[in-house]
């Protein structure tokens, strides 16, 4: 029940005294130096302006600071509060005299109402903001991981991301080595220098905690490692490190574990948290398809995947891309375009100057193409003077938009420059967007080829959407 610190005139204090038969903790009070001590023992206050000088000056200095934040009844004899305006702050509410029992408890029971509400507001308001923050970090995540393709740099991001996040003595990303069924240390991090040391071990999938993890597939709290048999002191013994406490997340892409992420000793002495654990969570998650893309984009790296004469990729990266990319859409419901191009009367460039020149044309289209798309776009030879453009998480206006912009490079563009023949060209665009348009990579790129043959029967030089299929 509320304490009510009430200040005013001796005499008064009677007619109070019901309060307290309710079950309301009083402090009666009849003086201001008397009441200031009291202050931190009250829920409500309760004000009789009219006893004796409680408005003065020396009222003002030493109430205003201490009580604009509590919940208070202004009692007065005059129907104004002229004057009052400075100190009144918070939530406050009047009566007027005379009144009630009735009326006063009325008055008590509903500033109790709107300071819950002004509590659950104030908590509401910070939940909100910390949500925002939370959301404006993680975007910053989801486009900084896309952007990058080398696994070094994505392990580089996701370590930098973790210190902000979670204050830690160390932190480990073990990445599983198939062959061997290993857990290999990738990116290790604190312990006075200990870290780098640390990426020289392995640890068989099923060992230690880290072992576990990736075994289980399910994330991992231990507060005292030495109090769980799981627990692998072997590197801590060659190290010189002691671990205390682990927060251990397995990270996952189309369930499989690819590996897991460590993070060890809470800086202060604390336990790890639930909140430290979602929000280690939500960043496997964006890593995960990351290091995923990375791994791939090393492994075409193996392979012939680029074409030898525009440096662009070619179809067979083209289609392991736009493989992956759909997969991550349906992971986080978002799209992916792609655009067919393909240069208007091309032909007449090969009879008229040579099949040399030609070949020189298409190089500078796909120079022109890679400066007006975005990093994490993919652009592929598709064949003779036909390019195929991915364009990740970008819905058919966005794709549209980048379309136009190409579009026009090319209309814009001097051709050939150099060899004294200063040629003009233009190229059509088809678009199509998964799942916009298309329910599988086939009918999207069929879509997106029909789209822009559309374009060179009907006008060239412009750029159409996909018909609906069906």
């Amino acid at each position: 029940m509320s304490a009510i610190l009430i200040l005013d005139k001796k005499e008064s204090f009677d007619f109070y005294n019901f309060l307290d038969y309710r079950g309301y903790i009083l402090i009666k009070q009849s003086s201001i130096n008397e009441a200031l001590p009291r202050l931190p023992e009250a829920d409500i206050l309760l004000i009789n302006k009219n006893s004796g000088n409680q408005c003065t000056p020396e009222f003002l200095q030493k109430f205003h600071k201490s009580i604009k934040d509590i919940p208070k009844i202004i009692i007065s004899d005059e129907r104004s509060f002229k004057g009052l305006k400075r100190w009144l702050e918070g939530i406050s509410l009047y009566l007027y005299k005379p009144f009630s029992e009735t009326e006063l408890l009325y008055v008590i029971k509903r500033l109790n109402d709107l300071d819950i509400l002004k509590k659950e507001s104030e908590t509401y308001t910070q939940e909100i903001k910390k949500n925002t923050r939370e959301l404006a970090f993680f975007d910053d995540i989801g486009k900084t991981l896309t952007s990058a393709l080398e696994l070094k740099d994505i392990l580089n991001i996701i370590m930098e991301k973790m210190k902000r996040m979670i204050k830690a003595e160390a932190w480990s990303i073990l990445l599983v080595d198939e062959e061997t069924q290993e857990l290999v240390f990738e990116k290790s991090r604190g312990g006075k220098g200990k870290g780098r040391k640390a990426e020289k071990f392995r640890i068989r999938i099923g060992d230690g905690i880290a072992g576990w993890v990736a075994k289980e597939g399910v994330p991992l709290v231990v507060p005292d490692v030495s109090k769980d048999p799981r627990f692998f002191k072997e590197i801590d013994r060659a190290l010189e490190f002691r671990t205390k406490s682990i927060l251990c997340v397995p990270i996952i892409s189309k369930e499989k574990v690819l590996g897991v992420l460590e993070v060890v000793n809470k800086l202060g002495n604390e336990p790890f948290n639930k909140e430290d654990l979602d929000l280690l969570l939500k960043l496997v998650d964006h890593a995960a398809v990351a290091i995923e893309r990375a791994t791939l984009y090393q492994k075409m790296a193996e392979l012939v995947m680029t074409d030898d004469l525009t440096k662009l990729f070619n179809t067979r990266y083209l289609h392991r891309t736009i493989d992956m990319e759909i997969e991550r859409s349906n992971r986080y419901g978002t799209s992916v375009s792609v655009i067919f191009m393909d240069l208007d009367y091309f032909k007449h460039v090969n009879d008229n100057y040579g099949h040399l020149m030609g070949s020189k044309v298409l190089i500078e289209i796909a120079q022109i193409l890679m400066k007006n798309l975005r990093a994490i776009d993919i652009v592929a030879r598709y064949g003779g003077d036909e390019f195929v453009i991915v364009l990740p998480q970008t819905n058919p206006g966005a794709a549209y938009a980048i379309a136009e912009r190409v579009r026009k490079s090319v209309a814009q563009y001097t051709f050939l420059k150099k060899e004294g023949i200063s040629l003009k060209l233009t190229a059509s665009f088809g678009i199509a967007s998964y799942p916009e348009h298309a329910k599988t990579k086939e009918e999207m790129l069929r879509l997106a080829d029909e789209a822009m043959y559309r374009v060179k029967n009907e006008t060239r030089n412009n750029v159409y959407l996909a018909l609906a299929s069906g």
